[in-house]
C-alpha cells in the first residue's frame, strides 16, 4: 500500500505490550530478567478488512504480539536498538505489514537518578512479496 488519498497510511496500534527480558550492557542485566514494555504500529492497508469485515484480509494482532514477547524473553542484546530492530523484523515477518515502528521502553533503567524508563523508537518497511512482507497475515504469496 502506498499512502495517499485514497489510502492514508492505515495503522493497527499496540500499546505497553509488557515482557521480561535480559537486555543490556551491565552483567546483572545479561543474568536477571527485568521488565520492558512495546509499542508497535503496524502500517498495512485496512481498507479490504474493514470491507469484509474477515481476519484473514488484516494483521493478527495476537500473532503479532506473541512473537514481540518471544523475542523479548527468548533473545538477549546489549542495547534497546538491537532489540527494537530485532522485534521490528519479527513483526513485520509475521503481519505483513508495509511498516512497522516500534518503541522499545527498558522501565527499571540503571541509572542513579529518577527516570521512569529509557527507550528508542525505530521504523522499518518491509520488502513487497518477501516472507510476510506485504501480504495480509504474514503469509507468502500462494502461502494458505
Amino acid at each position: 500500500m502506498t499512502p495517499g488519498p485514497e489510502h492514508p497510511a492505515d495503522r493497527i496500534v499496540l500499546r505497553r505490550i509488557g515482557a521480561l527480558g535480559r537486555h543490556g550492557v551491565l552483567g546483572f542485566e545479561q543474568e536477571r530478567a527485568q521488565p520492558f514494555e512495546v509499542d508497535v504500529e503496524l502500517e498495512l492497508d485496512l481498507s479490504e478488512a474493514g470491507a469484509s469485515d474477515d481476519l484473514g484480509h488484516t494483521a493478527d494482532y495476537g500473532r503479532v504480539v506473541g512473537a514481540v514477547v518471544a523475542v523479548v524473553e527468548t533473545q538477549s542484546f546489549r542495547l534497546l536498538e538491537a532489540l527494537a530492530d530485532a522485534i521490528a523484523t519479527r513483526a513485520l515477518e509475521v503481519s505483513g505489514a508495509d511498516a512497522v515502528t516500534v518503541e522499545v521502553r527498558k522501565t527499571r533503567p540503571p541509572v542513579p537518578h529518577p527516570l521512569e524508563s529509557a527507550g528508542v523508537r525505530i521504523r522499518r518497511t518491509g520488502a513487497p512479496g518477501a516472507a510476510g512482507g506485504g501480504t495480509p497475515g504474514g503469509r507468502a504469496p500462494g502461502e494458505a
